[in-house]
Formats: C-alpha cells, structure tokens, sequence
C-alpha cells in the first residue's frame, strides 16, 4: 500500500466486516434447514472472515499507539502481527473444519434435501454472492491504487502493507467457494448423490488453506523484517547523495517495523575538511530532506564513515550522530 492510504484500508475493512456479518447469518440458517454441508463450511468461513476482519481492525487500532519506554519504535508492527493470526485462522477454523465436514457427509450422506429446503440455500448463496461481490469490489478499487504500474503478482509479494491483499483474497476465495458451493448443491440435487455435496465441501476447504498458507508466508517475511522496496531505497540514496558535503553513501540499510513506518541506517563519507559543527548540520540537512520527500522514513540513523577522511578530532571521537524522532 502506498504511504497514506490507511483511510482506504480502514474502508475496505470495515466494508468487508459488515459485508460477512451480514452473509454468516444468513448461511447459517440455510445450512441449518438445506442439512448441506457445502453450506455449513461456507456459514463457517463468513463467520472465520467476520472475526477475521475485526482482528485486522484491532490490529490497526492499537499501531495508532504511541511509542513509549516500552515500545521505543511504537506499535506499527501490530499490523504485521494479526494478519499473520488471519492467515492461521483461516487455515484452521475455515479450511480445516469444511475439509472435515466434506469428509463426514461424504461418508454420512444422510437423506437428500427437500425442494423447499435447498430453494432457501439457493437464496442464500445468491444473496451472499452479491454481499461478496461488494467488498471484493471495494477492496479490488483500493488494490488497484496500489499497483502504481507493477503487475498484480509484485503487488501481492512485494506488498508492506497487506490489509487490502488479505481481504482481497479472502473475498476471493469466498466467491470461488460460493461458485464451488453453488455447483455442489445443484450437482447432488440432480444426481440425487448427496455425497457430491460433502466433496464441494472438501474443495472449498482446499481453497481456504491454499490461500492462508499464501498469506502467512508473505506475512511471516514481514514479521521477521524485510526492507524497504528498491524504488524507496534507490530514492533515499539519491536524495542523501545530493545533501551538502557528502561524498557517497556508504551503507544504507532499512527495514519496514510497520506499513508506514521505516527506520534508515547510513553509513555517509562526507567531505574531508568538514568540522564538527559542519558534519552535524550535514547530518540534520540529511534528516530533513529525507523526511521531507520520504515522510515514511520516520526513524533515520547516520553514521559518517571513517574512511571518509574525517579530522582527526572527528575521527578520534567516533561520531555518530543518531535522530529519531518521529515526524
């Protein structure tokens, strides 16, 4: 997600919360009078996305914590941590329990639904289809506004905030499921086969699991620290190459602790004559031209390189002048 888009993700969000709430009610009680287990996994899997999205929303709330003795670099981390917990949730409570449900109607049939009864799982699944094709829509217009010309692949890997790709494909897989669902109930009423509904069930749960394990690979490379994109990279170099006195860029280092939130460590050679008072207003310039074209770089760390040809008092002293203030 570009830097500033958190309204947008707070929007596909909560549009998504309402959305499944909505649908989870409704399946519940046709899978309750359609005895379809096609249709109890996907009452399962709007009630797992439900609870799926009011975690990313805890997840957002508390990285709008301040940083504190505690937490010196805040909280922005949260939005890495829950949409790691989604992607487990998904995978056990979504895929795992319809992969089990197919599996017990498949063996246990039981009597095949009435007319009346699957008339209402056909309502239902109908109804859900345009709840899903809402959100998904909504989600879809912020994900497009992330791609800024990268294909929809770099976009999904490559990605530092996932909240609209998590919700993107978790309204994905819903419509495939209801598509698979839709297909399974039709199938065992015509075939009077209602094992064919119990193995809907079963590829429903394939697809829920192939997602959340999609998802908690992507969310674990950031868990565990990923840098910056190369486009921000390449930028922050241009601009601290450019800043008075500065000969090269010897090192730079980011990582992302957030969607927004960039710490920058750089080792800088600076001119050789520079003095103390010099280097440390470099060092500010340095801070401020970053912050001022990169404002996500809220953490910036400097260190003038020894090979740099500092003075000897400089050098001798070992210099490193650090800023961390958030912006």
């Amino acid at each position: 997600m570009s830097h500033g888009q958190g309204d947008g993700a707070m929007k596909v969000v909560i549009a998504a919360l309402a959305g499944n709430l909505a649908i989870a009610a409704c399946k519940f009680g046709a899978a309750y009078f359609s005895k379809s287990a096609a249709m109890l996994a996907e009452a399962v899997h709007s009630l797992s996305d439900t609870g799926n999205q009011a975690l990313l929303l805890v997840g957002m709330r508390l990285a709008l914590r301040p940083a504190s003795e505690q937490h010196p670099f805040g909280r922005s981390g949260e939005q890495y941590f829950w949409p790691f917990i989604v992607s487990l949730l998904l995978f056990a409570v979504g895929g795992a329990f319809a992969i089990y449900e197919g599996i017990h109607k498949m063996h246990e049939p039981g009597l095949p639904a009435t007319t009346a009864q699957l008339a209402i799982a056909y309502v239902v699944l109908g109804v859900s289809v345009v709840f899903e094709a809402f959100s998904f829509s909504v989600a879809f217009k912020e994900f497009r506004a992330m791609r800024r010309g990268r294909s929809y692949r770099e976009v999904l890997t490559e990605a530092k905030d996932v909240t609209v790709p998590l919700v993107l494909m978790e309204d994905t897989a819903a419509l495939a499921g209801l598509s698979v669902a839709l297909v399974g109930v039709f199938v065992a009423q015509v075939t009077h086969a209602p094992w064919i509904d119990g193995a809907a069930s079963v590829v429903i749960g394939a697809i829920l699991c192939a997602v959340a394990v999609f998802l908690a690979f992507e969310t674990h490379g950031l868990l565990i620290g990923e840098a910056a994109t190369r486009e921000d990279r390449e930028r922050a170099e241009r601009i601290v190459s450019g800043a008075p006195r500065v000969r090269s860029v010897v090192e730079l280092l980011t990582l992302h602790i957030g969607p927004n939130d960039v710490i920058l460590a750089l080792k800088v050679a600076f001119d050789t004559d520079i003095t103390l008072a010099e280097l440390e207003e470099a060092i500010n310039e340095i801070e401020r031209r970053v912050r001022g074209q990169m404002p996500h770089m809220r953490r910036i760390f400097v260190e003038p390189d020894s090979l740099g040809g500092f003075t000897e008092g400089v050098t001798d002293a070992g210099l490193v002048t650090e800023s961390a203030g958030q912006v």
